[in-house]
């Protein structure tokens, strides 16, 4: 069966959103994990601090404690080692770190700074965890507090530098998957535009000949090669417009209002008679913006002849332009009394092969935004549409300044 170009284009979009969850669920998995893992990390230091807070009450109470004491320096040595910092305060509420803490004091340190800094990092202890208490004599105990150790404060921080890093990821390659179709695409579009104006070229001047042969022979009517003439001149604008995609087109400072009103004026004349043209110019004779004629009809006649379509032929459009004070920006609203869109087509309309029809590319409405906003800096959207009451599409435009 054959595929759409929609179909192949909504597949693409598919396997880029399947991409994007399956680097969240991995993400989400070692998030899980890293914290299993540092919950574990965390109870066996608390097991390490608080059989080292036994040792110490051990060494304290017991007469007999060479061996002990042995085992309280292996213990300790182990506590350093995992880089615990501890601070045993004992009855007398007098303060003592451990190595770990020692380690980071600044040199030639005073006794008073010592103290200050051994201070502040009791008060962090205390919100960190429940001390372990050291039971000295009846009526005497000491307590140990601590904190986690600088390896295990990473692997705290680490799930979320982690998800972090693959989110960032996963958006870089959504930016390199979409510039390379975006660019694809471009290749796609230039190529058959020149092709199309390149293969329209040996026809055209066949044409032009046959217009001379009409008119110098007497026995056909004049307004035969005429109107002829009239397509033919009609077919090198076509032929212009598309040599233009890919290349830099040439722009004019050129009055919005008498080209989109001449445009109009030249459609109405080919479409239904049954649809109905009005146009609400709000503009000043004088204002003008930077615009490609050729192309910007081109937009224009395609967003008139998607709305003739929607309407089946019968019903109105109305052109509307304007420019609110302050905003240096040209307005210009198509709308038409068509079978209007859904939420769904409205946010694919542009989309390269969609169409709502069931003869069509899909390609028309697609140029139209490039050329509005590739080349004349603007902006090409839907700005409302409601199904059986029409659609109306908005064209912005940069406004050259009117002086005073």
């Amino acid at each position: 069966m054959k595929r759409s170009m929609t179909d192949v284009y909504d597949q693409k979009i598919f396997l880029k959103y399947m991409i994007g969850v399956i680097l969240v669920l991995l993400s989400i998995g070692s998030l899980f994990y890293t914290n299993n893992l540092v919950d574990k990390l965390e109870e066996r230091e608390e097991r390490e601090v608080t059989l080292y807070a036994e040792l110490l009450r051990t060494l304290t109470t017991t007469d007999n404690n060479e061996n002990v004491n042995v085992i309280f320096t292996v213990i300790q040595e182990a506590v350093d080692f995992y880089q615990i910092p501890t601070i045993y305060v004992d009855e007398n509420n007098t303060n003592r770190a451990n190595q770990t803490i020692e380690r980071e004091y600044p040199p030639n340190i005073t006794p008073q700074q010592r103290e200050k800094i051994i201070d502040e990092q009791l008060a962090i202890m205390k919100q960190e965890h429940t001390p372990i208490p050291v039971e000295l004599a009846p009526g005497k105990t000491g307590y140990i507090y601590y904190s986690n150790s600088f390896l295990l404060t990473q692997l705290r921080y680490y799930p979320a530098i982690q998800l972090s890093v693959m989110l960032l990821i996963g958006y870089l390659a959504y930016l390199a998957f979409s510039s390379a179709r975006k660019a694809e695409q471009n290749r796609v579009w230039v190529g058959l535009a020149k092709e199309t104006a390149h293969q329209l070229g040996t026809p055209l001047s066949s044409l032009m000949a046959w217009v001379e042969y009409f008119r110098s022979d007497p026995n056909i009517e004049p307004y035969i090669a005429e109107e002829i003439e009239k397509d033919v001149i009609r077919l090198e604008m076509i032929t212009t417009r598309f040599s233009n995609i890919g290349s830099v087109p040439t722009m004019k400072e050129e009055p919005v209002a008498e080209i989109v009103i001449d445009f109009i004026t030249y459609l109405q004349k080919r479409v239904s008679s049954k649809v109905n043209f009005t146009v609400d110019n709000q503009l000043a004779p004088e204002q003008t913006t930077s615009l490609n004629k050729n192309l910007f009809e081109w937009v224009v006649e395609n967003i008139c002849k998607n709305a003739v379509d929607a309407m089946g032929g019968i019903g109105d459009i109305n052109v509307t332009l304007q420019s609110p004070p302050n905003t240096n920006q040209i307005l210009i609203d198509i709308s038409d009394t068509g079978k209007g869109m859904t939420k769904v087509n409205m946010s694919k309309i542009f989309n390269p092969g969609f169409s709502t029809k069931k003869r069509g590319w899909g390609l028309g409405l697609t140029l139209a935004k490039r050329i509005i906003e590739n080349y004349h800096s603007g902006k090409l959207f839907v700005k409302s549409s409601e199904l059986g009451k029409g659609t109306t599409f908005r064209i912005i435009l940069p406004a050259q300044v009117i002086e005073d």
